[in-house]
């Protein structure tokens, strides 16, 4: 990934957008406990893998928005480097959870139940998600922030993850397709693998 251009900043418009940075993660924070309870609700009533899968994504995002609050009231380097080690293992823990709740998914034979709950909160997800994902973007590269441009990413991946699982939950509630459901939770196991890698070849710094 190519360096974030340099671009000098007056102190207060520094102290600005470190306010703008910790409001955005407040808010991702906000939005994510109260998510956390509602899909770990419809994932228990309708069995469905990819909305367990979405309410951890939920608890990791809640982990990497503590994490870029801590690093954005802290500062140095150091502190930088470890903040994306976090985040990047918290990816690899999602990752390994997904796979495992979908192979026990396909074992046990046992198939996710329609969820209309569950698709009105993913359809509200992916929009919420989006404007604080392009907030989060816009604020990182204004102050050459690679811990919130990853934390940034972290909740862009919630926008496709929360999309495959509307997709997912849509088609089995109106086809009965319940394969669309552990299949839609695949869609994190790809981008939860490549920021996962990402995070932590930033947080190696340079060689």
């Amino acid at each position: 990934m190519p360096a974030v251009p340099e671009i000098p900043l007056i102190p207060d418009e520094r102290a600005s957008l470190i306010r703008r940075g910790l409001w955005l993660e407040y808010a991702t924070l906000g939005w994510n406990v109260v998510g956390v309870g509602l899909v770990a609700w419809a994932a228990i009533v309708a069995r469905s893998v990819a909305l367990a899968g979405f309410g951890l994504d939920s608890l990791i995002e809640i982990f990497a928005s503590v994490v870029v609050v801590w690093q954005l009231t802290g500062g140095p380097e150091p502190r930088e480097r470890r903040a994306l080690r976090l985040i990047g293992i918290a990816f690899i823990v999602l990752v390994c959870y997904i796979l495992g709740q979908l192979l026990y998914g396909l074992l046990s034979g046992k198939h996710p139940a329609p969820s209309i709950g569950g698709i009105t909160w993913m359809a509200v997800t992916c929009v919420a998600m989006l404007l604080l994902a392009l907030g989060k973007r816009l604020t990182g590269r204004r102050l050459q922030n690679e811990v919130l441009l990853t934390e940034g990413r972290v909740t862009l991946v919630d926008v496709y993850l929360a999309g495959a699982v509307l997709v997912g939950l849509v088609l089995n509630a109106l086809f009965e397709w319940w394969w669309a459901d552990p299949l839609a939770a695949l869609v994190i196991v790809y981008y939860g693998t490549r920021e996962a890698v990402h995070a932590l070849h930033e947080s190696a710094g340079p060689k």
